[in-house]
């Protein structure tokens, strides 16, 4: 990253980072830390569970049924993962997929979490990695709940800077034409879950935008110069920076993306307790399309998985 986007977007990072987060999030960090014990370095809370919830999404007597999204940070893959076999698919393929529940009040909070060290994070959030996995996902605000110490929390806040950087430094480089914020931004996000079996439809990306727009919009300039790209601007415009490259780039993201996706999701059947149950309910939450086990392939899950993939496929669960 260059030095002057780099020294104007750390803070804007840092403050998010540290902001408040609910009691219900604190509450799952704490059940993450109880859970896992002394091996935890953090907890990253991000996604749509760090909005206060809509109406619709309060159960009996106002209890937040959202599913959290949560990484766990860990020195030791092998104390965080239980077995030696796990490990080493959190070492080849991150992140592992947990899930958990805990009391709350009257009612139960429920998050997924990813597994993963701190090195690893920096990695998949840095120019170097090359998959969008982690870096199209953390350009999106995040908060850390707990580190274990400053420099913690400080590499972290380098890593989510770097993806920032990373995916508009990969994004606007497929304009021809000046581009706004706006613009600069829904492109990115629509690239990168293209690289993704995502059950969402193309219009999430600019919710996700539209969502926290001021931010995005305040960073923009920041990220590209960070990027090492050219920031000017005409009116609300930014100059465009178009290479050819990068497309071809991107394609081969989408299909290299989906492949780990179809081997994240059978690693998950396997991690998840009732892990293809927890997959299906997420793949009817976003999409609407519901489909029902068959006794074998509730007892053989990591066997079903690619056909059960492909099935959903053709009904339109995911693109």
């Amino acid at each position: 990253m260059s030095g002057s986007g780099l020294d104007r977007l750390l803070p804007i990072i840092a403050a998010e980072t540290r902001r408040a987060v609910s009691t219900e999030a604190m509450a799952l960090s704490d059940a993450l830390r109880a859970r896992h014990g002394d091996t935890v370095r953090a907890t990253l809370f991000y996604g749509s569970c760090l909005r206060p919830p809509t109406q619709d999404a309060l159960g009996p007597g106002g209890a937040d049924e959202r599913l959290y999204d949560f990484y766990l940070l860990v020195d030791d893959l092998r104390a965080a993962n239980g077995s030696a076999l796990r490990a080493i698919g959190n070492r080849l393929l991150p992140p592992n997929v947990y899930f958990l529940q805990t009391p709350f009040g009257a009612g139960t909070l429920r998050c997924k979490y990813a597994v993963l060290t701190l090195d690893q994070f920096a990695e998949g959030c840095s120019h170097a990695y090359f998959h969008n996995y982690f870096w199209g996902r953390f350009a999106q605000p995040a908060a850390i709940p707990y580190a274990r110490d400053d420099a913690t929390r400080k590499t972290m806040d380098a890593a989510l800077a770097d993806a920032v950087s990373t995916l508009i430094g990969r994004a606007a480089p497929l304009f021809d034409k000046p581009f706004t914020a706006a613009e600069l931004w829904t492109r990115a996000f629509i690239e990168s879950y293209r690289c993704e079996l995502r059950p969402e439809s193309p219009e999430r990306a600019g919710q996700i935008y539209r969502a926290d727009a001021e931010r995005y919009d305040a960073i923009a300039a920041d990220a590209l110069v960070a990027a090492n790209l050219w920031a000017a601007r005409i009116e609300d415009r930014f100059k465009p920076s178009f290479h050819s490259r990068m497309r071809l780039l991107w394609f081969c993201r989408r299909i290299a993306g989906k492949s780990f996706n179809v081997l994240r999701l059978i690693k998950a059947s396997t991690t998840v307790a009732d892990g293809i149950d927890y997959i299906l309910w997420k793949i009817e939450r976003h999409s609407g399309v519901k489909t029902m086990l068959s006794p074998w392939q509730r007892r053989h899950p990591l066997l079903a998985a690619p056909g059960l993939a492909w099935k959903l496929y053709r009904q339109g669960a995911f693109r």
